[in-house]
């Protein structure tokens, strides 16, 4: 590339930069293309755009603490992570907040682990624990559900995180420390983390093997702000205390904040064994087993003091004039102790691609083998000495599988055309007991209960049609059914005792794209891709409680019906990518959480419907410059812009025209990477989006509060010097400028990170 035009391409990214409106965390081997995707999900081609992460390159830029940590900078990919070890952390794409983990797929060498069970940005995130962040070799971004190989979960994107296998004897470690000073109310605390990893591999004639543990000890900041509505009228009863802090709730109605909940302590562990054989006829099979287990201890702390000094929880006070009576669920519902081991698996083998046929088959598990969750129901803080009565939640039992065999054809002239078959199944089981002693009590009786199941199977091609050397065409079409059965429901108070009906889908989705070369450096794509997300089995059978009166809705839940559009250009060189791309999205019978009647009662309250219509439109730009105004400089930036709308809402006609919940309109961040010597490379980078509504009929207009969807500008900062060609050293600054915002729940403030590593 010239100097003016590399100058041209720097201006570009500094202009993107200047309202801190642009955002890409991009390796220099980066694509947004159409391209062969390698690693352990498949060998056939993708009409997709495509964007790849080097994890080298992105934990020399990037404090990356935890795995998902490497994809803060990608292009329209949020990720929500609260805290250092949070595993609430599910996946927002340009088109989907947070609340819709099960719009997004992800995969770790071929096992699933965005959460099938439900669509919803608490149990349904995403395992990121499975894979440690040292294992990593790249992160595959796929935007849109354009490829025939992925089911109705890809309508806003798939991203595959490939590990690495040694080619020789390979020993690695790390260790790493955090430090957040952090300030709230009256809270003026110091939280911190430490993390050890290591591994050890090799490669021995046809076999290699790799084996990693990583342990993690994070305590976070409360990600709960504990909040009573402020009555009416002033009053002088109650016991007079101190330390409230008026405010407002999302909707502006006068509150009171008395204190935090939810200050969670992660201690994680995470082994992880990958191996691998090569046949002499070129095949090759792959074993990866990974056990995730987590200890989460979560706290409470009230700002609220009596006359004495002594700190108050609960009862009858007066607060600023107003008496409140605090009841105990208000800071015990932040006391809870998580425990969870997990397992995942999977088994590969897949034949050489060189020839004209390729195979690939792959089997995944994921299974909970303990997931507990215990929390207390009586008042703070003598239920923390004299332990008394409460719950523990159980999803022991609940597991996933995944079944996929895939070829492709090339000995067609001018035709790619690849095909499969597919199987996934999703088992659910949820019991909720009774305790006498919510620490260490054993389960006195049932509270509630609930399971089922889902199942797809799926056949799907597609052909990739080279038409003319600068002219291909992608024609796809994917057929599926899809069950849920064995659903039910209990509750002892109030009654219920639920067998649910079963359901049967079937769907079929084409898809369709273009792509045009003009020149070497320019391609023009248009892309058209219909996809059937089907319900999860949580949103079919989840229990409402409403007073007295506990039902189930209506499990007769329709799949969503996507259809997706883009149009986009690139240019690209060795050294430079430039895109924008236009999208629109329209999906009918959208499964959204609202208000309404519960069906055959007359009370209102909040569950899962089928949503008639919502609509989003949007652009997104990306572009990236290495030796940008001059050797050494790297920049990289993307700006997205997205106006989603409830387009028909028959249940709730106030929601009609409204914007999409927890979908920002604007979104972006830059960064830019000064590689100042061989040794040494400095990053700066900024996050920025605009505040986005929690709630379907965007009554909720003050977003800087808790439960609020907050807008945010965020810079973070690293510098990476590797001392020799083994060790290496980094500092960095996360939040640098301070930021205190709330995403629903408080998110981090300045942190300070060190790390060092070392590897052969």
């Amino acid at each position: 590339m010239t100097l003016n035009n590399r100058f041209l391409m720097g201006a570009a990214l500094a202009a993107l930069s200047f309202p801190v409106q642009a955002q890409t965390q991009l390796a220099a081997n980066s694509g947004i293309e159409s391209v062969i995707v390698t690693g352990e999900r498949s060998q056939a081609q993708v009409p997709n755009k495509i964007y790849n992460v080097n994890a080298d390159i992105a934990q020399v830029q990037i404090n990356a603490i935890n795995t998902e940590d490497m994809m803060k900078y990608a292009p329209s990919i949020t990720v929500r992570k609260r805290h250092i070890g949070d595993t609430q952390d599910p996946l927002a794409t340009r088109t989907n907040g947070v609340g819709a983990s099960a719009r997004s797929l992800l995969f770790v060498d071929g096992i699933l682990i965005s959460s099938p069970i439900g669509n919803n940005n608490t149990f349904a995130t995403p395992h990121f624990g499975i894979a440690q962040p040292k294992d990593v070799s790249n992160f595959q971004v796929l935007y849109g559900p354009f490829a025939a190989e992925y089911a109705g979960g890809s309508i806003g994107a798939v991203l595959n995180i490939t590990t690495r296998m040694p080619t020789e004897f390979t020993l690695y470690g790390s260790a790493l420390g955090a430090v957040q000073p952090y300030e709230r109310g009256s809270t003026k605390d110091t939280y911190g983390a430490w993390q050890v990893s290591g591994g050890i591999g090799d490669k021995w004639g046809n076999f290699s093997w790799r084996l990693s543990a990583n342990h993690l000890d994070a305590t976070g900041q409360a990600v709960q702000i504990v909040t009573q509505t402020r009555p009416a009228a002033t009053s002088s009863a109650g016991t007079v205390v101190t330390g409230g802090v008026n405010d407002l709730n999302r909707t502006r109605q006068p509150i009171v904040d008395i204190g935090l909940g939810g200050i969670e302590k992660h201690i994680q562990d995470t082994v992880t064994a990958k191996m691998a054989y090569t046949f002499d006829n070129g095949w090759e099979a792959t074993y990866t087993a990974s056990v995730f287990n987590q200890t989460n201890n979560a706290g409470a702390q009230t700002w609220l003091k009596n006359a004495a000094g002594t700190p108050v929880y609960s009862g009858s006070t007066n607060i600023n004039g107003y008496n409140y009576n605090i009841p105990a669920s208000a800071f015990s519902n932040g006391v809870y102790n998580y425990d969870q081991t997990q397992l995942a698996q999977a088994v590969t083998l897949k034949s050489d691609s060189d020839g004209p046929f390729a195979w690939e088959f792959v089997a995944s598990r994921y299974d909970y083998l303990k997931d507990m969750q215990r929390i207390p129901t009586t008042a703070l803080p003598g239920t923390l000495t004299t332990p008394g009565a409460g719950t523990v939640n159980r999803l022991n039992g609940t597991a996933w599988y995944t079944l996929d065999a895939k070829g492709i054809w090339r000995g067609w002239n001018g035709h790619d055309l690849s095909f499969g078959l597919h199987r996934d199944q999703e088992m659910f089981s949820q019991t909720r007991y009774n305790l006498a002693n919510w620490i260490s009590g054993a389960p006195t009786s049932v509270n509630t209960y609930a399971r089922g199941r889902t199942a797809t199977n799926a056949i799907w091609l597609q052909d990739i049609w080279t038409i003319l050397p600068d002219l291909k065409a992608t024609l796809g079409l994917r057929a599926e059914q899809w069950n849920a059965y064995n659903g039910y429901n209990y509750s002892a108070t109030p009654a219920l005792n639920v067998t649910q009906p079963a359901l049967h889908t079937s769907a079929v989705s084409p898809k369709a794209a273009l792509a045009w070369k003009p020149d070497g450096d320019w391609t023009l794509t248009a892309s058209y891709g219909r996809a059937f997300r089907m319900p999860t089995v949580t949103e079919l059978y989840q229990a409402i409680t409403t007073g007295v009166t506990l039902t189930v809705p209506n499990p007769n839940l329709k799949p969503e019906r996507a259809n997706s559009y883009e149009l986009a250009a690139e240019y690209r060189t060795d050294e430079s990518v430039l895109r924008l791309s236009l999208f629109r999205e329209e999906i009918a019978n959208a499964l959204l959480l609202q208000s309404t009647l519960v069906p055959g009662t007359s009370t209102t309250t909040s569950f899962v419907q089928n949503v008639e219509q919502t609509r989003t439109n949007g652009a997104e730009l990306v572009a990236q410059q290495k030796n940008a105004f001059f050797d050494g400089l790297d920049l990289q930036g993307s700006l997205t812009y997205a106006i989603g709308k409830i387009a028909r809402d028959i249940a709730l006609p106030a929601a009609n025209s409204k914007f999409i919940p927890q979908l920002p309109r604007m979104r972006g961040s830059v960064l830019a990477t000064l590689h100042a010597t061989d040794t040494l490379a400095l990053t700066l980078g900024a996050r920025f989006s605009e505040a986005s509504f929690g709630t379907i009929d965007n009554s909720d207009t003050y977003h800087n509060t808790y439960q609020g969807f907050d807008g945010y500008f965020v810079m973070d900062a690293r510098a990476n010097y590797q001392w020799n060609d083994n060790w290496s050293f980094s500092l960095g600054v996360d939040n640098l400028n301070g930021a205190n915002y709330i995403l629903y729940h408080n998110f981090p403030q300045r942190t300070f990170v060190m790390e060092i590593r070392y590897a052969q």
